[in-house]
């Protein structure tokens, strides 16, 4: 992962509204990604490993894998 790329293991990049590739829960297994726009942040803390959790605006919740351009 090149430095300059938004990590989306950190709240402080991901905002509403944002365009973001996510892992469900029921697809942790697969590593199949959902993309959508961030209607909210559910991950309380700065930081998390696997990738801040996130609802989309059609109501899926999983953790950021990737942030997408604009």
């Amino acid at each position: 992962m090149d430095n300059d790329k938004l990590d989306g293991t950190k709240k402080s990049h991901i905002q509403i509204g944002q365009w973001v590739e996510i892992v469900e829960k029921r697809n942790q297994q697969s590593g199949e990604t959902t993309e959508g726009q961030v209607r909210r942040i559910l991950t309380k803390s700065s930081h998390h490993p696997h990738g801040i959790k996130v609802m989309l605006t059609t109501g899926e919740v999983g953790r950021v894998k990737e942030i997408l351009e604009d």
